[in-house]
């Protein structure tokens, strides 16, 4: 067993707003990463990474991908950074990966001030740019597909996503 269907992509792409459409719509269950490990942790990401570490949430968050990985049918969001580990860029293998992209100025609108994502703290159009550009080599590597969510409306996006997961299955 193994997801359906796996989002990945930057902040503010849509990942959990598009996953949970899309689980409603297949009438399976939707899982965001970051939010199964807030309720582990009894805190929020932003406070684990003021606490305890980005290499603490980055342990804690491969462990919980590969645990999903193997234990949950449904569609499963993952955090922006989650592709950073080559642990969890392996384990994505065996579910089909979607990547929503977002140009910075969008997924900027769209997280605004970034104060519930430690890691777009401080400028958050310029991080974001930066974390594109170290990240979408990566993002590409774990791809089965992607799908651009810039300018479009969410039904859109979900239909496009739904439209290739029956070419798929």
């Amino acid at each position: 067993m193994s997801p359906r269907l796996v989002f990945v992509g930057a902040p503010g792409s849509g990942k959990t707003t598009i996953g949970k459409s899309v689980a409603i719509h297949l009438k399976i269950d939707f899982i965001d990463v970051d939010s199964e490990i807030e309720m582990d942790e009894k805190m929020t990401i932003s406070d684990i990474f003021v606490h305890k570490g980005e290499a603490y949430f980055r342990e804690l968050e491969v462990n919980k991908i590969k645990e999903l990985l193997i234990k949950f049918s449904g569609v499963l969001s993952l955090g922006g950074g989650a592709i950073l580990n080559q642990e969890t860029r392996e384990a994505l293998a065996i579910s089909p990966v979607v990547w929503l992209q977002v140009s910075p100025g969008e997924a900027s609108s769209r997280v605004g001030m970034g104060l519930s994502r430690p890691v777009l703290m401080g400028n958050v159009r310029s991080t974001l740019v930066k974390l594109l550009e170290e990240r979408t080599p990566l993002y590409e590597e774990v791809a089965d597909w992607q799908i651009d969510t810039t300018d479009k409306e969410i039904d859109e996006i979900v239909q496009e996503v739904l439209l290739q997961t029956s070419e798929v299955n």
